[in-house]
């Protein structure tokens, strides 16, 4: 949901005013929206696209210090570069709050924490402020209100989801709790476990929501509910109740793998067949300077080459040699990490999702020609790669930017929160933890298929494979359980690599320490930086609340907030 109606929520955040019979001293401030302007259909709609705008995790219209990267929706810092999918990059002194994450040094007091809570309980209050005006709307019929009930339920749970996902011991907070015209009414303990509310907000989003919206692909839908749902039956080990979920979307048959893997990550193919929920971006739209472009990722591109900046969220070594396949083209599970490293390799077999996934020197980036050492900051600190999932094509840049202050790191290039590869796979997996591992094995291999399409291999200009590209499947069942499961989470990994997940994955499948310590004592041989970083379990698996969070919470002289475990 694009948000061309950004100006109409700087104005809401004063809140809503009441008036008094017969008190001429009481005025309704002129930089607020009163309840009289805002409680019909047309007000409603407004609020519920300012709750869907911030889905992107940037605020641009509260006067947030934060910097658009600290809520990013695709969530870099947190999920990749805090596991082993990338490095912060660029170097070693730009954006050093993010080194502290990357390299375990993890205080309350980091400023990106407390941009990540901001954002994602404002979209909290945003969501409850649509479903407070609905109910006073007087020219809604109960469709209609129902209908923007159960979208402002849908982004509230997502926007919980996403608390519970960083900190665990979250607050929720509901409509019937939330009051905008007091501050106190969101000072709510963080005591008790969210997931039944979470649960609540997407059944009834999945109970009440359309199958799709005709011309509107950013609005949730009922499968973009089941899918949320059963994602956090999946973080509860929930499986039986995720597979009903995940069965229904695919018997639904509204959505299909794309044929080319890279289609998922391009402008041109946006909300296409396999996108189940998209984050909606855009440019030269009418809005305000950048306001819609993908303000997140602003930091995520070559130093060099088409944009020449910033340089950031450089892929690991870890992950691009997880893409090492075997002579059938199989993942090398426990070996995938030995020496030789990949780095330019183009005649050892390789994954080709690798290089839609990393940039590598010598190869073809996107549409931009061939990638050199310059699209890289500091090679000697964080290593030869950049990301490319989601970054603009030429193409797409050359066709300007004029209404976003000719940036062309904010871009129309939507951010794919869920897609239908997605659900296969936490199928799979539950499928996997059920004991059904020939179903498991079926849809692992219609990812791996997929993966295998010649169609979608980059290319060099004379049209030939830019590298030795081979994708094999599953071809004898799968008897071991064990090995079942780690085939589904390996293959999660190389599916969704850099696209924000794998921190919370390693989390929910209870294996963060071991894996990502394994990790460290590897890169502390490549990354002087990562020398020594250890991952403390029972503390690390959540980010702390930020502290000023816990200050700001103060009931009668005593936090309402307290603070996870070790931190």
């Amino acid at each position: 949901m694009k948000k061309i109606f950004s100006i109409l929520f700087t104005l809401i955040i004063v809140g809503f005013s009441t008036s008094c019979k017969n008190e001429f001293l009481e005025v309704v401030p002129k930089t607020g929206l009163s309840e009289a302007t805002l409680a019909n259909k047309a007000g409603v709609n407004y609020l519920l696209i300012g709750a869907y705008s911030l889905l992107d995790g940037v605020q641009t219209n509260v006067g947030s210090p934060n910097a658009d990267w600290h809520g990013s929706a695709d969530n870099w810092i947190y999920g990749e570069v805090n596991a082993d999918n990338a490095y912060k990059g660029s170097t070693s002194g730009d954006q050093p709050e993010i080194s502290f994450i990357e390299q375990k040094q993890i205080l309350p007091d980091n400023t990106h924490f407390r941009g990540k809570w901001r954002a994602v309980y404002d979209g909290v209050a945003r969501s409850n402020d649509v479903i407070q005006m609905t109910g006073k709307a007087k020219d809604m019929t109960d469709a209609e209100k129902t209908s923007a009930i159960a979208q402002a339920r849908f982004l509230r749970g997502h926007y919980h989801f996403e608390a519970k996902k960083m900190w665990n011991m979250a607050p929720y907070i509901d409509d019937k709790t939330y009051n905008s015209a007091d501050a106190n009414s969101t000072k709510v303990p963080n005591d008790k476990d969210i997931w039944a509310n979470i649960e609540e907000d997407l059944k009834f989003a999945y109970d009440n929501l359309p199958t799709r919206w005709a011309g509107e692909p950013g609005r949730a839908t009922k499968w973009a509910a089941a899918a949320m749902l059963g994602k956090a039956y999946m973080f509860q080990k929930k499986f039986a109740q995720a597979k009903t979920l995940f069965d229904a979307i695919v018997a639904s048959g509204q959505y299909r793998l794309m044929d080319r893997y890279h289609d998922n990550f391009r402008t041109a193919t946006n909300n296409n067949a396999e996108s189940i929920f998209e984050v909606q971006h855009s440019v030269n739209d009418g809005a305000a300077i950048s306001n819609n472009g993908n303000r997140g990722a602003t930091l995520n591109y070559p130093y060099g080459g088409q944009t020449t900046c910033c340089g950031f969220f450089q892929p690991s070594q870890n992950l691009v040699n997880a893409f090492k396949v075997d002579a059938n083209g199989l993942p090398l599970f426990d070996t995938f990490n030995n020496a030789p490293e990949v780095t330019s390799e183009t005649t050892s077999p390789l994954d080709p999702r690798l290089d839609w996934t990393v940039g590598r020197i010598g190869l073809p980036y996107l549409d931009w020609g061939t990638m050199t050492p310059n699209y890289i900051r500091d090679m000697s600190y964080a290593g030869p790669y950049s990301p490319k999932k989601n970054v603009p094509y030429a193409s797409d840049i050359a066709a300007g930017w004029t209404g976003n202050g000719n940036n062309p790191r904010f871009n129309a290039n939507n951010y794919r929160m869920i897609r239908y590869a997605h659900v296969l796979l936490m199928l799979a997996e539950a499928e996997a933890e059920l004991g059904n591992l020939e179903r498991a094995r079926e849809l692992v291999n219609q990812i791996r298929r997929r993966a295998a399409n010649p169609d979608g291999f980059v290319r060099t200009a004379s049209g030939a494979p830019a590298a030795n590209y081979r994708v094999g499947t599953y071809d004898t069942p799968w008897t071991s359980k064990e090995f079942a499961i780690n085939a589904v989470r390996f293959e999660t990994r190389l599916e969704l690599a850099m696209e924000g997940h794998r921190f919370f994955d390693l989390v929910r499948w209870g294996i963060a320490a071991p894996t990502l310590n394994a990790y460290y004592a590897v890169e502390g041989t490549r990354r002087a930086y990562l020398r020594g970083v250890q991952f403390t379990a029972n503390k690390h698996e959540y980010f702390p609340i930020p502290l000023q969070e816990i200050v700001n919470s103060q009931l009668k002289g005593q936090p309402t907030l307290k603070q996870n475990p070790g931190y």
